[in-house]
C-alpha cells in the first residue's frame, strides 16, 4: 500500500508522498473455537464471505476444495455445518469493521464470533433507523441552518451534554489505540443514549401541537446536529454508512462538503457540559424506568394509561415533577401523576424507588392479587435469604476478628438494609393479602 501510494501520487515538486507512518496490528485472530485459522483444518473464516454472506454449499467447496489432506474432508465438512448450517449471511462491511474494533483489545488474542459481527449489523440498522426518524421529522423544516430563535428542552441539554463525554471517551481512547473503548463509547452513546432515549424524549416536543417555533426549532437542531457530529466522531470505524447517512444530512445540519472524511473530527466542548440537564433527565429516566418495571410486574398493558402518585420527595423532586410532567406524562403513558404530601395516607400501590422518592402505582383495578403477592414474596424470600447470610458472616469470630473495619461496617450496613427492605415488604404483603 505505501510503495503503491508513493508510485502514484506525488507532490508539487515531484516528491513521493508516504501515505501513513503507524501501523496497528491486532492480535491473533482464531475461530470460534480458540484454534488458529488453517487451510489445513478447515476453519479459515474470509473477510469477503461474511461481508458479502456464502451459502453453504459454495462454503463446503471452498473449505474442502484442492486440499493438501483430502481425508480431512469428512471432518470438516460434520465442523462446518455446525457452526453455519446455512452458510454465512451477508453482514456487510462496517458491521465487519465494528466488530473487529470492538474486540482490539491490547495484546490479547481475538476470539472470532459471528454472533457479534450480527449484533453490530443490528447497530448498524439502529442507525438508519435514527436516521430515519431525523429526517422523517426534520427534512424540509426549519433546523436552525438559518438562525433564529432556539429553545432548548431538558432533553436537548442532555444529549449535548452527553455527546461531549462520548466524544472524550473516544477521543482518548483513539489516541492510545484501544478501539475496543472506542467502539464501546460509540456504541453505548448511539444505541442507548441516543436512539433509545433521547429519540422518545424528543416526541414530546415535535408531537406536541402548541410546540413555539422555537422549541421545535431548538429540538430539530439537535436531533440533526447531534447525529451528525456523532457519524463524523463513527467514521474511522464505520466509514460507508456514515458517509451515505452524512450526505443525507449535511444540509438539515447546516454544513457544507464534499465528503465526511474531509469534515474535521469533532472536538468537546467543555461549556455544553451540563450537569444540571443530566441529573435531572437521570431523575426522569429513573421514574419512567420504575412505572415500566411496575407495568411489567404486574402484567399491566404498556397501552394502558394509569394514574401514579408521588411521595416521600423533596422540593427539588417537586420542582423537577412541574418542570418535567410533560415528558413523564408521555413516555410513561399516564393519565395523571399527583404529588402527595408526607400526611396524606395513599392508597394500597406498587411501588418503586428514585432515591428516597417513592413511585406509587395504585392497585385498585389494576393488578392480579395472587400475582403482585407471589412477586412480594418472591422478593421477601430473597431478602431473608440475604439476611440469613449476612447475619451467619457476621456473627463468624473469624471473619469480625480479621476482616478491616470499613469492610465490617459495609457488611452491617447491607444487612440494615435488607431487613429494612424486607420489612417494607412484609407490610405491603399483609396489606394486600387484606383487599
Amino acid at each position: 500500500m505505501i510503495m503503491m501510494t508513493m508510485h502514484l501520487i506525488k507532490d508539487e515538486a515531484g516528491e513521493a508522498q508516504v501515505p501513513f507512518k503507524t501501523v496497528y496490528v491486532t492480535g491473533l485472530v482464531k475461530d470460534q473455537d480458540g484454534e488458529k485459522m488453517s487451510k489445513s483444518k478447515g476453519n479459515v473464516i474470509d473477510p469477503l464471505d461474511l461481508i458479502d454472506g456464502i451459502s453453504l454449499d459454495a462454503l463446503l467447496e471452498k473449505r474442502t476444495g484442492n486440499m493438501m489432506q483430502p481425508q480431512l474432508a469428512k471432518k470438516i465438512e460434520k465442523q462446518t455445518l455446525k457452526h453455519f448450517p446455512e452458510g454465512m449471511a451477508s453482514y456487510g462491511t462496517d458491521a465487519l469493521r465494528f466488530t473487529m474494533c470492538s474486540l482490539a483489545s491490547t495484546g490479547r488474542e481475538i476470539k472470532f464470533d459471528v454472533g457479534r459481527i450480527e449484533g453490530n449489523r443490528n447497530f448498524c440498522n439502529k442507525i438508519w433507523n435514527a436516521t430515519n426518524y431525523a429526517l422523517m421529522n426534520c427534512d424540509e423544516q426549519d433546523c436552525g441552518q438559518l438562525g433564529g430563535e432556539v429553545e432548548l428542552s431538558l432533553a436537548d441539554r442532555w444529549i449535548t451534554s452527553r455527546l461531549q463525554k462520548a466524544e472524550q471517551r473516544v477521543i482518548e481512547a483513539i489516541d492510545v489505540y484501544r478501539f475496543d473503548h472506542a467502539a464501546e463509547a460509540l456504541y453505548q452513546f448511539i444505541w442507548s443514549e441516543y436512539c433509545d432515549w433521547y429519540l422518545e424524549l424528543s416526541k414530546p416536543v415535535l408531537w406536541d401541537e402548541n410546540a413555539t417555533p422555537a422549541q421545535l426549532r431548538g429540538t430539530r437542531r439537535t436531533l440533526v446536529r447531534v447525529l451528525e457530529t456523532v457519524l463524523r466522531l463513527a467514521h474511522p470505524l464505520m466509514p460507508y454508512i456514515t458517509e451515505e447517512i452524512w450526505q443525507k444530512l449535511k444540509g438539515l445540519a447546516g454544513v457544507e462538503g464534499d465528503s465526511i472524511m474531509l469534515q474535521p473530527y469533532p472536538v468537546v466542548d467543555d461549556r455544553k457540559i451540563d450537569e444540571v440537564a443530566e441529573s435531572d433527565l437521570n431523575w426522569v429516566r429513573g421514574i419512567i424506568d420504575g412505572v415500566r418495571n411496575i407495568r411489567g410486574e404486574m402484567n399491566i398493558s404498556p397501552g394502558k394509561s394509569i394514574p401514579v402518585l408521588l411521595k416521600c420527595g423533596d422540593a427539588l423532586d417537586q420542582q423537577r415533577l412541574n418542570t418535567n410532567s410533560q415528558f413523564l406524562v408521555k413516555l410513561a403513558k399516564l393519565d395523571s401523576i399527583t404529588w402527595l404530601d408526607e400526611a396524606c395516607e395513599a392508597p394500597l400501590s406498587a411501588t418503586a424507588l428514585v432515591g428516597a422518592l417513592e413511585v406509587l402505582v395504585p392497585m385498585a383495578g389494576l393488578i392480579d392479587k395472587d400475582a403482585e403477592l407471589g412477586r412480594l414474596n418472591k422478593e421477601l424470600g430473597r431478602l431473608q435469604g440475604e439476611i440469613k447470610r449476612l447475619g451467619g458472616k457476621l456473627g463468624n469470630a473469624k471473619f469480625v476478628d480479621k476482616a478491616p473495619e470499613q469492610v465490617i461496617e459495609k457488611e452491617r450496613t447491607k444487612l440494615k438494609d435488607a431487613q429494612t427492605a424486607a420489612a417494607t415488604l412484609q407490610q405491603q404483603v399483609e396489606k394486600i393479602e387484606a383487599i
